[in-house]
């Protein structure tokens, strides 16, 4: 069983910031658990599935986010406690019921965990979700360590049910898998609670007016409770010359640069936990005692924000401060926070400088990676079926000869918004995004349009978000193609299960639901071809291509390389022939690696020749097919 389920209290292990939320929820005796995968959230119920059956809870991957908290607060109007948990982009998708959840209320604890990405290093925006906490009157945590992450996930349980609302928690890459130490506490015993929902009390909004009068008296409740909260911390002299205002992964970073800047006696540092509502009493006790003010904090200037409001209202109190932060650019407003970037304000502050490597190590190191570091542009991985579904699209493309082009959502077919995908993909950016352009411009025909329009779809977001979309092509007669990547997986985020592959989150075998008949159940057309049949594909491109009238469906399905690895052995071994690969002076201007750009071709400089990278070559076979000299030789493996 996992580490997260051990029964050892005073135990301490290593965990994630996930792995403690998880184990928090555990020691809250939560009982249901949901989400949509998205990193760097997807840990968590990665986890609480990992010991659903040991520790009786229900895990569930749900369609998308807005469906997981409303999973979430079933079992909570049920008198159980619920965890929902997504990444950033998913709380626009779930704030469409939450905006209606903070007026209904709760009856068991219900914590919704969002994670956000600053410096979008798995994510398509560099979004704050916090501000979703003060549009909806609901409390918010932010956890600055593993341990606290463990506390306050328990803490957010008991808060909910003591105030009848949802709770807010959000936590930022480094928070969630950076690792730190944890104590564990005791694991609830089971209380054989029933699941009973009361229906002589209605869950619904109404009276707005009165529960929205509610939401505003909750916060001033909660002020009261958070003034007292361990959670908000201060670590400085009594009086000090300036103060960081921090949260979340600031706190540490915070401390950092004042040790390295020796500041330690002259700075102080307030770590807010509970930054909304924000505890007033306290931020004003500690604004009257310093004439300067940092704000240290990922992303946007959510808290600075805040206690700036808080100092406008008390200012005849406090007296007049300098703020720095963010609007004063000693902060960036984008990208992860870190010990430099706090260290590089505070040396403007207080006109000190510190110097962490020599200028010479710098430019010696600077040289030395220039060098040494290969160049690697954003890719598929070796024998992606997704290479080859785009080199299909794009040479149909080429000889419908009408200027077509592509749009998009999200997901690691995404990346052919580049070489990797032949740069096919012009617009996108949400899930179901691509299908809901294409069917704006499949309907501008009178207006002169005439180029193809292919929407680019995983199987994973089709059930997410594109079905609304292709329902509103196909009722309104939009003329479009949408390619369904079908990998049998939602790859980006780990491999999770989704609606179309036979399995839950919890491993059950369950009835998988058919694409095909769901698309053409709304009265789409709906071909179906293995993308490594590239001439097949191609053909059936070109076939919906050409038929001018409603919402045409190409799904394009080979499982993920990345689990056809792990279960099968490599159907070809592949090599180049040297005596037939001419190089340069073939004529295809090096088609295979140039063009192709699969990870597993090589081109070796010393002999003007493409090579096999038989450590990562996965054999799938499909160079060999696009190499117009047959240099490349596939052999099957028995």
């Amino acid at each position: 069983m996992s580490i997260i389920a051990l029964d050892a209290p005073g135990k301490e292990l290593l965990l994630m910031g996930n792995e403690a939320i998880a184990r928090g929820a555990l020691e809250a005796g939560v009982k249901v658990c949901t989400a949509y995968p998205g990193t760097p959230s997807t840990d968590i119920i990665e986890n609480l599935a990992s010991v659903a059956k040991p520790m009786g809870l229900y895990v569930e991957w749900s369609i998308n986010e807005k469906v997981a908290l409303e999973v979430a607060s079933a079992a909570s109007f049920s008198g159980l406690r619920a965890l929902c948990a997504m990444k950033q982009n998913g709380l626009n998708v779930a704030s469409d019921y939450l905006l209606s959840l903070n007026l209904i209320g709760i009856e068991a604890g219900l914590l919704l965990v969002t994670c956000d990405d600053p410096s979008a290093h798995s994510s398509s925006t560099e979004q704050d979700s916090r501000p979703f906490a003060k549009l909806a009157d609901l409390p918010l945590l932010e956890p600055s360590t593993s341990q606290e992450a463990k506390e306050m996930t328990k803490w957010a349980f008991a808060l909910s049910e003591e105030m009848g609302i949802v709770c807010l928690m959000r936590g930022v890459t480094r928070t969630s898998h950076a690792r730190g130490n944890v104590t564990l506490g005791p694991l609830p015993s089971p209380d054989g609670r029933k699941a009973w929902f009361d229906k002589t009390r209605q869950r619904n909004t109404h009276p707005v007016y009165q529960k929205h009068d509610q939401l505003h008296r909750n916060l001033i409740r909660l002020e009261e409770i958070f003034a007292a909260s361990p959670f908000n911390q201060y670590i400085g002299p009594e009086r000090p010359k300036a103060l960081i205002i921090t949260c979340g992964s600031g706190w540490l970073y915070s401390q950092e640069a004042l040790e390295l800047l020796g500041l330690e006696d002259a700075v102080g540092v307030l770590k807010i936990g509970t930054t909304w509502p924000l505890p007033t009493t306290m931020i004003i006790e500690k604004l009257e005692k310093t004439p300067k003010v940092l704000f240290v904090e990922e992303v946007d200037s959510f808290l600075e924000g805040n206690v700036k409001e808080l100092a406008a209202d008390f200012s005849g109190q406090i007296g007049p401060k300098t703020f720095f932060g963010k609007r004063s650019q000693h902060i960036p407003f984008f990208g992860e926070m870190n010990a430099d970037r706090v260290i590089d304000a505070l040396g403007k502050i207080f006109q000190v400088r510190y110097q962490a490597r020599s200028p010479r190590y710098e430019a010696q190191a600077a040289e030395v990676a220039e060098k040494m570091l290969p160049s690697r542009a954003l890719g598929f991985c070796p024998g992606c079926p997704h290479r080859a579904s785009y080199w299909s699209i794009k040479n149909a493309l080429q000889l419908d000869n009408r200027q077509g082009f592509a749009t998009y959502d999200i997901g690691c077919y995404a990346l052919g918004r580049g070489p990797a995908g032949y740069y096919l993909l012009k617009t996108g950016g949400a899930m179901g995004t691509g299908t809901g352009l294409a069917s704006g411009f499949g309907k501008l025909a009178s207006f002169g349009f005439d180029q193809p329009v292919v929407a680019m779809c995983g199987d994973s977001t089709f059930f997410h978000a594109a079905m609304p979309p292709l329902v509103n092509a196909c009722y309104n007669k939009s003329n479009l193609v949408m390619v369904i990547l079908d990998n049998s997986t939602t790859a980006m985020t780990g491999f999770q299960p989704h609606p179309g592959v036979g399995r839950n989150a919890m491993g059950e075998e369950v009835a998988p639901v058919d694409i095909e008949a769901v698309c053409r159940s709304f009265g789409a057309k709906v071909s179906v071809t293995d993308p490594f049949d590239l001439e097949g594909t191609k053909q059936k491109m070109l076939q919906a291509l050409e038929d001018p009238v409603g919402a045409k469906v190409v799904i394009m399905r080979r499982q993920c390389q990345m689990l056809k690895g792990k279960e099968e052995k490599l159907p070809y071994q592949v090599r180049v022939n040297p005596e037939i690969c001419i190089g340069d002076d073939c004529g295809c201007d090096r088609l295979c690696t140039r063009v192709f750009k699969c990870p597993g071709l090589m081109w070796d400089k010393k002999l003007a020749q493409a090579r096999i990278d038989e450590v990562i070559c996965v054999g799938c076979g499909v160079c060999a097919d696009i190499c117009p000299e047959k240099a490349i030789i596939k052999e099957e493996i028995r």
